[in-house]
């Protein structure tokens, strides 16, 4: 991980929801950079959501404002009140136009903003600006997350000097993102048009946080946006635009894979890899049924390898004329399932041992093409269940 240049985070204790808790953190791209977000499909979008694609469409933003806490969804008309208030407190102790603030909240849904306290925390969040922020600022954007998610790569666009690309995430529950995770935030230093980066963007996310799910659900409040400020090389040409979609590849793919892994009350990283579809979206179907199997997940959990609940969540992925005689079921080196049935040699003790580790690849044939997919999830815990029941307690 390292500094983006132009790109500057601030975090600080605003007693939000918890005393004490790096809970408001504030980002600064500088003039004359570009930025790119997707968010959340959810129909019942909340707050920021609504105010950051309307403010996204007017200009190009120089500040980012998020919140932990409470999620300012589900909140009616005062939700949008809330969060333009929040924007021009900001715009007022930085100096800059109200539509050049970008709000993002994550949180309890169904309360209200403490718009007050924010706003008293912000000039705090403002002087404590720098390009050094970022871990405090991956702690700030944390609900139910146990660690830091960052990711960094460095890459030469040909010529000019290395680039840098560094993010971070949060996430834990409510993770099937079905645009980006539960709040991303990604910049690079290269100079780059609005129009690439939001191509960079979108295939980014569908390559990385389109493709992990913690629980099935999506969130009213998931957000991924990319900036780049400028300060490094120009990235024009079609191949340094393809080292730098490479590099926000594997920036993004760091961090799913760091949201699946610190799932709610998780004690495994899954990869659940199908192969030999006929196109990508039966792979990805196939996947996500396999990685969403409550059945699955708790065999996982205790490292049982149940193989029939693999057998029967591939069985119901909606592939009508799936031959079954064709499928092949493995966990990680080792075949379980061929032809329909338990594979010969089959061995209960090893099967269990490849399950017994904090990564398991669970690997599916399907035997009828080319196309492929990786989907990243966890186990299933009596731990998650705990968390999502205590979560407003």
């Amino acid at each position: 991980m390292n500094p983006v240049g132009g790109f500057r985070l601030g975090t600080v204790r605003a007693g939000i929801r918890y005393p004490d808790r790096r809970d408001l953190v504030v980002m600064e791209l500088a003039p004359g950079g570009t930025a790119a977000a997707v968010f959340t499909r959810n129909r019942f979008r909340a707050a920021p959501v609504v105010v950051a694609e309307r403010h996204l469409a007017l200009q190009t933003p120089r500040y980012l404002l998020v919140n932990t806490g409470y999620a300012n969804a589900g909140t009616g008309p005062r939700g949008e009140t809330d969060a333009e208030a929040c924007c021009r407190a900001l715009a007022g102790a930085a100096g800059c136009a109200v539509e050049e603030v970008l709000p993002f909240s994550t949180g309890v849904i169904g309360e209200p903003l403490p718009v007050e306290r924010i706003r008293a925390a912000l000039p705090a969040a403002v002087a404590a600006l720098s390009e050094d922020g970022w871990h405090a600022a991956a702690e700030g954007i944390q609900t139910t997350d146990t660690r830091i998610k960052l990711a960094g790569r460095r890459f030469d666009p040909g010529g000019g000097g290395a680039c840098v690309v560094t993010g971070m995430a949060k996430g834990a529950g409510m993770i099937r993102p079905d645009m980006a995770t539960m709040l991303a935030f990604v910049a690079t230093d290269a100079r780059v048009s609005a129009e690439v980066l939001d191509r960079i963007l979108r295939t980014a996310v569908d390559r990385s946080f389109n493709r992990v799910t913690v629980d099935g659900d999506t969130s009213t409040n998931d957000a991924c946006l990319l900036a780049a400020t400028g300060a490094g090389p120009q990235v024009a040409d079609a191949a340094a635009v393809e080292r730098l979609q490479e590099a926000v590849d594997a920036v993004c793919v760091d961090l799913a894979r760091a949201i699946a892994a610190d799932g709610e009350g998780a004690t495994r990283l899954v990869d659940v890899v199908v192969t030999g579809a006929r196109e990508t979206a039966e792979a990805e179907r196939t996947a996500f049924t396999v990685a969403e199997s409550p059945l699955v997940k708790t065999a996982l959990a205790a490292a049982d390898p149940n193989w029939g609940r693999i057998l029967a969540a591939v069985g119901r992925a909606g592939i009508d004329d799936l031959d079954v005689a064709g499928v092949t079921i493995a966990l990680d080196d080792l075949v379980i399932a061929e032809g329909g049935a338990r594979a010969d040699g089959y061995d209960e003790a090893a099967a269990a041992r490849r399950l017994d580790r904090d990564e398991v690849v669970i690997r599916i044939d399907l035997g009828r093409g080319s196309a492929e997919a990786t989907v990243w999830t966890c186990d299933l815990t009596a731990e998650y269940v705990r968390i999502n029941a205590e979560y407003r307690t």
